[in-house]
């Protein structure tokens, strides 16, 4: 991700749980007072047959990060045409490949396997405390000598 899209993300506030009823001008409104708007945005319905104008949920976004932080400590868990909206630091968009919802398979996304992948070391180590525990049935007592005494231990 870019710089500028970075910082035009920390000026950027999540706003969900919005009655049907809240604009664009609304949330503009409900937000100026803790500074310069660049832009509100509340993304349409996915389904084209959807009467919904929105789905519940927008993005403002400030001209300075700090006046984000202010509406988030401001405007969190208060009330908006009788509905308790959240209001959070916007989080990236996440990839198409990237995620639940992903086309791809996680293990065959980039660095996934560097990330997750095992070393020969331990693979062997673990394959012989496997075989160690498979010597035979154990003994589900084993361990709890001494435990079916109350108090503390004597010494």
């Amino acid at each position: 991700m870019a710089a500028a899209e970075t910082s035009r993300l920390k000026a950027t506030v999540f706003v969900g749980g919005l009655d049907q009823a809240v604009t664009q001008q609304t949330l503009y409104h409900a937000f100026l007072p803790f500074g310069d708007i660049v832009e509100v945005n509340l993304p349409k319905p996915e389904a084209p047959n959807s009467t919904d104008i929105h789905r519940g949920f927008g993005y403002v976004e400030f001209e300075q990060a700090g006046d984000a932080k202010d509406a988030i400590d401001n405007m969190d868990r208060s009330e908006l045409y009788g509905h308790v909206v959240k209001v959070a630091a916007a989080k990236p968009q996440k990839q198409a490949n990237e995620g639940l919802g992903s086309k791809t398979a996680v293990w065959e996304q980039e660095g996934w396997l560097a990330k997750h992948a095992v070393s020969e070391e331990d693979r062997k180590a673990t394959e012989q405390n496997q075989e160690v525990a498979n010597d035979g049935p154990m003994d589900p007592m084993q361990g709890l000598e001494g435990l079916d005494e109350a108090g503390p231990k004597q010494a």
